[in-house]
């Protein structure tokens, strides 16, 4: 029997694929319902009233269950919170989860692992043949320390719900990923000013050129640029439809396009062009009210929100067990799931990358599924699939891009240069399984 923890998006493929195969395994969940972030309704879910996919829906969605036509081309929250739970009722996988169910400790127990969890104040211990962990990697807040003192609030976007916290308030927002902008534009309309600072540039995408979702526009096409000239195109036709980030005050970045997550969000420069949110520099100090910025401008503040990103965290298992040195950001493992030298150990969803969608995680699954099963059979394939895991645990697949030095990118891939592994690993496994097919009796 295998484990999967989590039941957020990555849990329900990873359980969709065992299913596919009859891999036996029970489901985690510490919410009372699948959907993890998605499910505003979740306790330990960040997501905040405003959300939406960054994502469109057509390159996002799995491709055995597409979404509604009717679904709007970037889902709400509550239309991907549906979405999921349909997903789960679909394929029947409901009936293979425990929610409630808090995982306490993972231990290697052999080679096998014991998990202890706990339901209703029971506590409950359990040896599995195997463990693919999927609870996420947005659960835990990233909080740089600020220099001085600040008497006013201070909150992560993690603890983010509604704009009415912006009420009335003079508000700093720290960071301009893709939640710091959302909520930058919620603030708009309910706080007294608001403000951005900011220590990098950031590259920002519109949500549709053409009346089409921006994602979309190169999909399907076999011929792809090489990735210097698609860099260059790219970064001037972005610069021709939205012009450059110093143009509405903020730093413009100091690396190509693509070698960080864009932000995919034109309302932030509306409302930067239209005075609504003034850009800061980087925060040199604080005293009381007061936040001092290296550039020596200064400003007083009721509310500072961090929009600084989440850390990677895996609270129930010790780091020495996910081959995670101490001196690094993410786990050392092939393809971002597979440990080289445990074969029943799989760290499912770790992975970042721009456009790979729900699809490129549900292939994730499916290449994981079939090495279990494969692995359990005793295969050829099996063998050489964990000679390579081991030997290429550290291997990169930027594609060739130089991705900026942060924590939020140790576990970044190119979608190209990914898929094309994945595909031909589950090429290869699917080989082993239809030798291991009974063959059909020759008629006489």
């Amino acid at each position: 029997m295998y484990a999967v923890i989590g039941a957020g998006p990555m849990g329900l493929a990873t359980a969709r694929n065992l299913q596919k195969l009859d891999i036996p395994f029970i489901g985690l969940e510490l919410h009372s319902d699948v959907g993890g972030l998605w499910d505003i309704d979740n306790p330990h879910s960040t997501m905040y009233d405003s959300a939406h996919l960054i994502s469109s829906k057509r390159m996002t969605e799995f491709a055995e269950f597409p979404m509604e036509d009717s679904v709007a081309l970037y889902p709400h929250h509550n239309e991907m919170k549906r979405y999921f739970q349909a997903y789960a009722k679909h394929f029947d996988l409901y009936r293979h989860y425990e929610f409630n169910t808090r995982v306490l400790s993972v231990t290697r127990d052999g080679m096998y692992w014991t998990i202890v969890t706990e339901r209703d104040g029971e506590q409950q211990s359990r040896r599995f043949e195997g463990l693919l962990i999927a609870n996420g990697t947005l659960h835990t807040p990233n909080r740089p320390t600020l220099p001085g003192r600040f008497d006013g609030q201070i909150m992560h976007s993690a603890e983010y719900r509604s704009a009415e916290v912006f009420k009335g308030k003079r508000v700093l927002i720290v960071g301009c990923g893709n939640s710091g902008a959302d909520i930058a534009v919620d603030a708009v309309h309910h706080a007294k000013s608001v403000d951005m600072s900011l220590r990098r540039g950031y590259y920002f995408l519109p949500k549709f050129i053409k009346g089409k979702p921006t994602d979309t526009l190169s999909a399907g096409r076999k011929f792809k640029l090489p990735r210097p000239v698609k860099q260059k195109i790219d970064a001037a036709l972005i610069r021709f439809i939205m012009g450059k980030p110093s143009d509405y005050g903020l730093p413009d970045p100091d690396y190509r396009m693509y070698e960080s997550h864009p932000v995919v969000n034109s309302l932030i420069l509306h409302h930067l062009g239209h005075g609504d949110i003034h850009a800061r520099r980087d925060i040199r100090s604080m005293d009381g009210n007061r936040v001092d910025f290296v550039d020596g401008e200064s400003a007083e503040y009721d509310l500072i929100l961090l929009a600084t990103g989440y850390q990677l965290d895996y609270p129930f298992i010790g780091r020495e067990h996910l081959n995670w040195p101490a001196t690094l950001d993410a786990p050392q493992l092939y393809l971002n799931v597979f440990h080289p030298e445990y074969d029943n150990l799989f760290m499912m969803g770790m992975i970042e990358a721009a456009g790979l969608g729900w699809e490129g995680r549900n292939l994730q699954a499916r290449l994981t599924a079939l090495y279990i099963h494969q692995h359990r059979q005793g295969s050829a394939q099996a063998a050489s699939f964990a000679a390579t895991k081991r030997q290429q645990a550290s291997t990169n697949l930027d594609g060739g891009y130089d991705y900026i030095k942060l924590a939020r990118m140790a576990y970044y891939v190119n979608k190209d240069a990914y898929l094309q592994a994945l595909n031909q690993h589950i090429a290869e496994l699917e080989a082993g399984l239809e030798q291991a097919a009974p063959q059909p009796v020759p008629a006489t």
